[in-house]
């Protein structure tokens, strides 16, 4: 039996116990259906063997060696992953195409008498989905902007109105990264099509009659293009402004980096970076203060030398509307408390 996709919500209502993707480690680790858990039927060494024999040698047996290679491999899951699921237990299998690999598997599944279904199209159907969505599509949602310099804590904001029942998506969160040329967080950046499908898993839970709230960004976060319905929907989207002073702003930025801080030699190749945009005498200077310690004089420089002029420049040009400008005050945890009130205030 092939399940038919549609959207998120209909796979959700579907009720299956568990999504299981059956394509190699490197398809998996590129992108995935939100939710997926990884049980690879073939390895990619033996995927590229048995495709090296199918093009140069023969079809025929190239799928004997891959049939072998997946009933071991499919074996191995069972007897390690899958043993203690009862026969109730209804997983929905997929591959690249909904093919040979995710048959097979499933069909070992069926044998034993679990209620195993394939997924039809496998993840192509999935990303032709997310194409559709993020690139050919209008995004359904009235989109609001928190804005602010670089120090506001708009991230925390965002969080903070989250819990307060607001609808928000932190695209830094799902990008890993802090949305400045210091903010790459530990860990790689997800692959473009991955942040794609964790963009539309987000958007799927949400309600397009109420207004979303995201992050202000440029184009770009990191290395990840923002598709092109969610940055047409952004680009003109009211903003609200949150202020702080710069002596808020450093000790919020200090404590927030401490981790990249206490990173001296990682700091260094980063401010290293920015020589040919603020000049070497000022990224000297920035590097005595990271030498020295102080993290919080280091940070106001930053601020006064490079973010403050960058953001000026992003938005020379911005005429959307302010909608709201909330005072965040010391940035202290009282402070952010009443300014996400504030923000969830607006979009109520």
């Amino acid at each position: 039996m092939a399940f038919r996709f549609t959207d998120l919500s209909a796979l959700r209502a579907a009720g299956f116990d568990a999504l299981i993707d059956v394509r190699s480690p490197s398809e998996f680790a590129e992108d995935h259906l939100p939710g997926a858990v990884s049980m690879p039927v073939l390895s990619d060494a033996e995927r590229a063997e048995v495709g090296t024999i199918y093009v140069q040698d023969s079809p025929f047996r190239a799928r004997k060696i891959g049939a072998a290679l997946v009933a071991r491999n499919a074996a191995h899951h069972i007897e390690t992953r899958l043993m203690g699921h009862d026969g109730g237990w209804r997983p929905l299998v997929y591959c690249w195409r909904g093919g040979q690999r995710s048959g097979s598997f499933t069909s070992i599944l069926q044998q034993i008498g679990w209620r195993a279904e394939v997924l039809e199209g496998g993840y192509r159907t999935w990303r032709r989905h997310v194409v559709g969505q993020l690139y050919d599509a209008v995004l359904p949602f009235r989109v609001i902007r928190l804005d602010g310099y670089t120090g506001t804590a708009k991230t925390e904001i965002l969080k903070r109105v989250a819990s307060l029942g607001g609808q928000v998506v932190d695209l830094e969160g799902l990008a890993r990264h802090r949305g400045s040329i210091l903010g790459d967080v530990e860990g790689d950046q997800p692959a473009q099509k991955a942040f794609e499908s964790a963009l539309v898993g987000a958007l799927s839970r949400l309600d397009p009659a109420r207004p979303l709230l995201v992050e202000a960004e440029s184009a770009r976060i990191g290395t990840l293009r923002l598709p092109p319905a969610l940055w047409v929907a952004m680009r003109d989207a009211p903003r609200i402004v949150i202020e702080a002073p710069v002596a808020a702003r450093a000790r919020y930025l200090a404590a927030v980096y401490a981790d990249l801080a206490a990173d001296t030699e990682g700091l260094t190749r980063r401010l290293n970076g920015l020589r040919s945009v603020a000049g070497h005498a000022t990224v000297e200077d920035w590097l005595a203060l990271l030498t020295a310690g102080e993290t919080e004089a280091l940070s106001r420089a930053l601020i006064e030398a490079h973010y403050d002029r960058a953001y000026g420049r992003l938005r020379r040009d911005d005429a959307s509307p302010v909608i709201a400008q909330i005072d965040g005050g010391d940035l202290d945890e009282a402070a952010l408390d009443r300014a996400a009130r504030a923000v969830a205030a607006h979009l109520a």
